[in-house]
């Protein structure tokens, strides 16, 4: 692929649904939570890079060594530790991301339709699982999924644009006074796991870096990349929390007038369960690849496929398992700003910030300068310090969800 191609992909990586929750950022972050989205665009590129890096060091026939995040994480931990820790923060973040969209679609089509004959419930069970999700289980390539990343980028840069024109039809009154220098300090690591999971795309670069047609132009398209989110998200969420202030709410489109909220929300709903097949298809293919190898020295596992290529019966009732416990998971934890943080806390701090720096260091410890290990090792610390308060509070905010009578 071309330079533009892979740009184009990242910046879908980077630029889709969870953009929506970034105002809820600037609510409880103000200035601070401006100059994190930057800062967190910044950093996020550069540990891009330098994981890069790490697949290039030459071994004496000439040849690159490592073509995964995987095959980074075993030759640096081992393969029991390395390789499974990425794994299951790939599997994980994979997981999630399919259940935020079963969660913001519901809360979008509740909102669009608060009067409406069902529940909340109602709505994932009868718009999600019985027109899209559950045909998700006979996916068998990425070639129909791709195929639909064209028409949820336009409609993510029609929902973006409309929203931020409406925004600028209230300039008037938009309230510069209540963004401040002070921090909600309860509710504001939540918001930074929210910033991080914007952000990561650190478990698709290997692999694109690999299929681009000029490698030596991966860094120029990564960094232009980032600029472009960086810009459009600090945009997005300053002119959305300048319009709606206090009242901005996680999934900023629920701000918006009932009638203009309707339109833009089912626009929202059917990126979503468009955008749901590839997360679905990529934790799919992981545990096909690490878990069910087939009966091999390294697996004790059978494989998903029969010898005829085809599907096992088992396999089929797995991946139907799999998309029912992500519809579950929707229905029962619905608040989409708090999940989003616990995972950006969790899997998306160690993907882009920890694993990278270490790494790096590393395989690289003997060709570094002194900045560049303090560099990784200060990213590092911020990230493990982030990471540790956002599970925390996004733990304690759904606890006190549930328990709303002990707060």
């Amino acid at each position: 692929i071309t330079a533009w191609d892979a740009g184009w992909n990242v910046s879908n990586a980077i630029q889709g649904m969870f953009v929506l929750g970034l105002p809820y950022a600037v609510l409880h972050g103000g200035y601070l939570g401006l100059l994190l989205i930057i800062v967190t665009a910044v950093v996020c590129c550069y540990t891009g890079n330098i994981l890069i890096e790490c697949l290039y060091e030459i071994n004496p026939a000439g040849e690159k060594i490592r073509s995964t995040y995987v095959d980074v994480a075993a030759f640096c931990w081992g393969k029991h530790l390395g390789g499974y820790l990425v794994n299951a923060a790939q599997l994980i973040e994979l997981v999630m991301t399919c259940v935020l969209y079963v969660v913001v679609s519901g809360n979008l089509m509740l909102n669009s339709f608060p009067h409406g004959p069902i529940g909340e419930a109602g709505w994932y069970v009868s718009v999600l699982a019985c027109l899209v999700l559950f045909p998700c289980m006979f996916l068998r390539h990425l070639r129909a999924v791709s195929r639909l990343s064209m028409g949820c980028s336009v409609a993510q840069i029609v929902v973006l644009g409309i929203t931020i024109i409406y925004c600028v039809t209230k300039i008037d009154t938009w309230a510069w006074g209540e963004i401040t220098f002070s921090v909600d300090m309860r509710q504001f690591p939540v918001s930074i796991g929210v910033i991080v999971f914007s952000y990561t795309s650190q478990i698709f670069l290997p692999s694109l870096e690999g299929s681009m047609e000029n490698r030596g132009e991966f860094r120029s398209m990564l960094s232009w990349s980032y600029v472009a989110s960086c810009v459009t998200k600090a945009t997005f969420a300053l002119v959305c929390f300048l319009t709606w202030s206090k009242d901005t709410k996680d999934v900023v489109t629920d701000n918006l007038p009932p009638t203009l909220r309707a339109l833009i929300n089912v626009l929202l709903v059917v990126k979503a369960l468009l955008s749901y097949p590839l997360p679905y298809y990529q934790a799919i293919e992981v545990m096909e690849q690490e878990v069910f190898k087939g009966a091999t020295a390294q697996s004790s596992c059978p494989s998903c496929y029969s010898a005829s290529g085809d599907l096992q019966i088992w396999a089929l009732v797995l991946r139907g398992g799999l998309v029912l416990g992500t519809l579950l998971m929707g229905v029962f934890i619905p608040h989409f700003a708090l999940l989003m943080g616990l995972t950006g806390s969790l899997t998306g701090t160690s993907l882009a910030f920890l694993f990278p720096c270490a790494f790096h260091i590393q395989i690289k410890w003997n060709e570094m300068r002194w900045r560049e290990v303090a560099l990784d090792a200060f990213i590092f610390i911020s990230g493990c310090l982030c990471g540790i308060t956002g599970i925390y509070f996004s733990i304690v905010g759904l606890y006190d969800v549930y328990n709303p009578t002990e707060l």
